[in-house]
Parts: structure tokens; C-alpha cells; sequence
């Protein structure tokens, strides 16, 4: 809700920057594992949140990993180091997901980019968010930009988080095509529809969808039922039947089912596995990796990582976690963060890394509310990239897609979900005006960003008083109205002086 921001007991205003007061760029101090992944409910219910993220996790990693020479089990352990790192500083279910930009890039290009001006592409917008981080200038920029802007870069994320979840529904998703473009929020980059039955057909995708609707519900906030004043009229057993659902790690369960399925769709995938880690290299990266990995990847990817990796996670922390005892998310720990990732395993051949704004809504919705979600899904990560290596892809390429679809659609319903606390007609106008252009237009985020932003400049001008502006104008060392050179003082003559002595 509006009241739920973390900055006090007053919600901002849409005009008001995000921060409010003067805080330290960076909080500079050692963690504590204990507290970071002190568990905030119960242990079923942080392993639920653990997998919330990986609609979106495992398509990119298994498109990359067919399209590109992406090695899969570097791209595990490498990711679930971040995982468990990220959850010791931040001590939240701070998710660790794949550049989107750079993979659909890379994916949809003829030929696919190879790995190692992705790694370029990586490095460069880890470079670029480590400095504005690092500098301080992000913070700038967080504390500068309204409300309704910030909630429509949210709003179109999980909207077309949703879309894609829909079209994994509905049609096949050939994920090893490159023709197949992450990017499209539409059922036009699918082939053919999926079909009914099977065990992957859409009538077990609407099994799982409708299992963890009963068991999770809404997702409201844990705490709705005590703040609304009727909820002690509607009797007991309510409250003990959505605690019991709570118990229920349903989307643990969802997704353990479809690596079961894995298995049961083609035996011979046993078979195709080999035991142990992948061998660790260090990627030769070029000058004309690095051109081509800037100007066809990264320059499409930063203003991405900007604002739904920095900038709206921030945010969105801050309304998910309003009472974190450590305060709002810092900006430029999270800016900082995504580019100490890449800068180290990006030369490695690690899959670029970044926080979405997505993943945090999905894990938070299935259950994630402390650093012990992504702890327990590093471990799981690590488990399953030393014992299997690059070998796994064998096993994800059998993966239920209808599956993945039904926890990234509950992920951008989350996601979207965010905006809710917009009120007043300007400030759902400017939100709906960024998210309809970031959704419609080519340019994506960044443009939606800087059309919002100009229309919420163009609302603030409109209420400006030209009128009383221009009669008060005054043109320094003219003391009339309008420019007009007032009369200069004249000086007392003595007679004058001596009768107002008398006087």
C-alpha cells in the first residue's frame, strides 16, 4: 500500500524523490550471516521462494546454452556463488537472473553472438553500473525520479513478464532456435500451438496454475488480514486454512515435478549424462569482441539494467521489505553489486548477471523473505553444476515449458502488482503513458523511461503561474515591474535633516 514505503510514517508524494534526507552513498560495513539468513517464516516456505525466479532463469541460461556455447555448469556455480552472496549483503531474496537485453541479442542475431562478445557485452554494462554506483551519481538518479515513472518501468516489466508467460502457455517454445527472441512479449516469436495433453501439454500447465492459486492465493502481503479492521468478523478457520496453504512450498513442488517429467519424456537423458564440474577457463575476449559485444548488446542492455535492476528493485524492496531493521536497499550497494559480478565471472564465460526487479516479485510471492531463499537455491545451483557440469542442459532441454510459464506468469503479476499504490489521475496518467510506450516501442524501458519522464515534466510546467511569474519579473538593478527602471533615491538636503531632528 501507499503507506507501506519504509520512509517513515508518511508515504511520498509522487513529486518526491524516493530517498528522502541525506544518507551515505554506499553503507559500508561486514555483514552478519546470522542475520542475513535468519529464516523470517518457515524453512518450506523460503525453498518455495528459492525457485520463484527460474521462469525467467531457465529459458535464458537454456537458450544461450544451446544457441551460443554457453556452458552451463559454469554458469551454475558462478551464479549460485552470486546467490549466496547477494543474500549475505543484502539479507533479502535478492535474485541473481540473467541480462535480458544481452541474451535476446545475442540469441536473435545470425549468426548467434558468439561467448565471448557476450562476455564483452557483460563487462561493459558491469563497468558502466560499478562506476555510476561507485561515483554516487546513481543515488542522484534514484532520488531524482518521481514515483509514477519508476511504477510504469515496473508496470511494463510485468506485464510483459506476464505476456511471455502466456505465450510459453499457449504455444511451443523452440528455445535452441535462434529465431526464438527472449524479447518478445508477444505469441508471434512461437511456431506452433502447444497442445492439450502430454506431459506438456497446456492441461498441465492449468494443473499447476490452478495448485498454487489454491495454495498461495493472491499473494497478499502477510500482514493485510491485521490491518483491516473487518477481518476478526469473518471467523478463524480462514486465517488457519491460508497459514496452512503458507506451509505448502507449492512452487518447490511444481518445479520438482517438472524435473521429475524431465526424466519421464525421454529415458535416455540418463544415459547423456557425464558426472563431474565443468573445467574452468578464462574467455579470450578481443578488440572486435568488444566492439561487437558494445554497440549490438550493451548499449541496448544498460539503460535495462538502470532502471529494473537498479533502480526498480530499489524500489521495490523498499515496498515488499518496508520494515528491514537495516533500512531501504543503498542504490549504489545494488548498482555495485550487479558490476563486481560480471567484472569477475564474466571472464570465466559466466552468463551476464543482473537483480531484476521480476525475480525479487516472484520469490518474494512464493515465499522468499529472507537471504536463506537464495541460499538454499545457491546450494541447489552448486549442487547440480559440480555433479553434472555442462551435461545438464540434457536434462533442462526436457523441462516442461508450460511449467516455467506458470511461475513467471505468478512472477509478473507480482511484479505489476507494484503500482497499485499509484493514486490521483496525474500519477496513473504518467505511469500508464511510460508503460504503454516502454511496451509498444522498440526502444523498450529507456524510451518508455524518457517519455514518462517528459510527461510528468510537461504536467509540472502546465500548473506553473505564468501570468503572476511574468508581472513579478524583475531584471536585476531595475527595481519596477517589468523590467522598468525604478527612480533613483534623492538625497536629504540638510534642512530637511535638521527638521526631522526637531520633529
Amino acid at each position: 500500500m501507499a503507506d507501506e514505503l519504509g520512509n517513515g510514517d508518511r508515504a511520498p508524494s509522487a513529486s518526491e524523490p524516493l530517498l528522502s534526507g541525506r544518507r551515505a552513498w554506499l553503507r559500508v560495513r561486514w555483514p552478519s550471516a546470522a542475520r542475513s539468513f535468519a529464516l523470517k517464516t518457515s524453512v518450506w516456505s523460503e525453498l518455495g521462494g528459492a525457485v520463484g525466479d527460474l521462469g525467467t532463469f531457465i529459458p535464458i541460461v537454456l537458450a544461450l546454452s544451446l544457441s551460443c556455447g554457453l556452458d552451463l555448469g559454469t554458469a551454475l556455480v558462478f551464479t549460485a556463488l552470486y546467490n549466496a552472496l547477494t543474500g549475505l549483503l543484502f539479507g533479502l531474496p535478492m535474485p541473481v537472473q540473467p541480462m535480458k537485453s544481452i541474451a535476446a541479442v545475442a540469441i536473435a542475431s545470425s549468426p548467434p553472438l558468439p561467448l565471448p562478445a557476450i562476455a564483452a557485452a557483460g563487462l561493459s554494462v558491469a563497468a558502466a553500473l560499478f562506476l555510476l554506483g561507485a561515483s554516487g551519481l546513481m543515488s542522484s538518479l534514484y532520488r531524482l525520479l518521481p514515483l509514477p515513472v519508476v511504477r510504469g518501468v515496473q508496470l511494463s516489466q510485468g506485464l510483459s513478464f506476464t505476456f511471455s508467460a502466456l505465450s510459453y502457455i499457449r504455444f511451443l517454445q523452440p528455445f535452441s532456435s535462434p529465431s526464438n527472441s527472449l524479447s518478445s512479449s508477444s505469441s508471434s516469436s512461437s511456431s506452433d500451438p502447444r497442445p492439450w495433453l502430454g506431459l506438456d501439454g497446456i492441461v498441465l500447465a492449468l494443473s499447476a496454475l490452478l495448485f498454487l492459486l489454491l495454495t498461495t492465493g493472491a499473494g497478499a502481503d502477510d500482514d493485510d488480514d491485521s490491518r483491516s479492521g473487518d477481518s476478526r468478523t469473518r471467523g478463524r478457520g480462514r486465517g488457519r486454512g491460508r497459514r496452512a496453504c503458507a506451509l505448502i512450498p507449492s512452487a518447490l513442488i511444481v518445479f520438482l515435478l517438472g524435473l521429475a517429467l524431465c526424466f519421464v519424456r525421454d529415458p535416455s537423458v540418463l544415459a547423456q549424462i557425464k558426472l563431474g564440474p565443468s573445467p574452468l577457463r578464462v574467455v579470450r575476449i578481443t578488440w572486435d569482441d568488444f566492439k561487437l559485444g558494445f554497440f549490438r548488446a550493451a548499449i541496448p542492455q544498460l539503460p535495462l539494467s538502470i532502471l529494473n535492476s537498479v533502480i526498480a528493485v530499489c524500489k521495490l524492496s523498499a515496498d515488499l521489505f518496508p520494515d528491514r531493521p537495516e533500512g531501504p536497499v543503498s542504490v549504489a550497494a545494488v548498482s555495485v553489486s550487479v558490476g563486481a559480478m560480471n567484472l569477475v565471472g564474466c571472464w570465466f564465460g559466466a552468463v551476464p548477471v543482473c537483480h531484476g526487479a521480476g525475480g525479487l516479485a516472484g520469490q518474494y510471492r512464493f515465499g522468499g523473505r529472507s537471504g536463506a531463499a537464495v541460499l538454499f537455491l545457491a546450494a541447489g545451483k552448486l549442487l547440480l553444476g559440480l555433479l553434472f557440469g555442462a551435461s545438464f542442459v540434457r536434462i533442462l532441454r526436457e523441462f516442461p515449458v508450460g511449467i516455467l510459464g506458470v511461475l513467471l506468469l505468478f512472477s509478473g503479476i507480482e511484479l505489476a502488482m507494484a503500482a497499485r499504490d499509484v493514486s490521483g489521475k496525474e500519477e496513473a496518467f504518467v505511469m500508464l503513458a511510460c508503460a504503454a510506450v516502454s511496451m509498444a516501442s522498440s526502444g523498450g524501458a529507456a524510451m518508455g523511461f524518457i517519455c514518462g519522464l517528459a510527461v510528468f515534466v510537461v504536467l509540472r510546467v502546465r500548473e506553473v503561474d505564468w501570468l503572476a511569474l511574468v508581472a513579478n519579473f524583475r531584471i536585476p538593478g531595475f527595481g519596477g515591474r517589468n523590467g522598468r527602471r525604478a527612480p533613483a533615491p534623492t538625497a536629504a538636503t540638510p534642512k530637511a535633516e535638521e527638521a526631522g531632528a526637531d520633529a
